[in-house]
């Protein structure tokens, strides 16, 4: 189950480009539009600190680290990269799919907290 710690480092690691990308590159943006930004960067870091640490959380091949590393992989994709369309876009219609990303999120957070190893 090394996945979860690959995918989650090298997320993690565009997380803090992002985060320097807003930082500095959305300059001139609406204030709205860089919140919603910065928010798609903060649960991007925090998600990919989790997803690396989920074989260590659950065992290296665990039902439980499967299911809440898929979960935290889509909720990842879905929401931040939600977050980011809409920002950088300026245009909310594009972050239709910031909601089921959450779930997925909340759905790999109950992996962790149900399931057994």
């Amino acid at each position: 189950m090394m996945w979860q710690r690959v995918v989650g480092g090298l997320s993690g690691a565009m997380s803090v480009g992002t985060g320097a990308y807003g930082a500095h590159g959305l300059k001139g943006k609406e204030e709205a539009y860089i919140k919603v930004y910065e928010t798609g960067s903060r649960y991007q870091l925090v998600h990919s600190a989790i997803l690396a640490a989920t074989p260590a959380i659950c065992g290296n091949s665990s039902r439980a680290g499967k299911i809440a590393g898929a979960c935290f992989v889509t909720g990842i994709a879905l929401f931040s990269g939600s977050c980011y369309a809409v920002a950088l876009s300026e245009d909310r219609s594009v972050g239709k799919l910031a909601p089921v990303g959450g779930f997925a999120l909340i759905g790999g957070w109950l992996s962790l907290a149900i399931l057994r190893r």
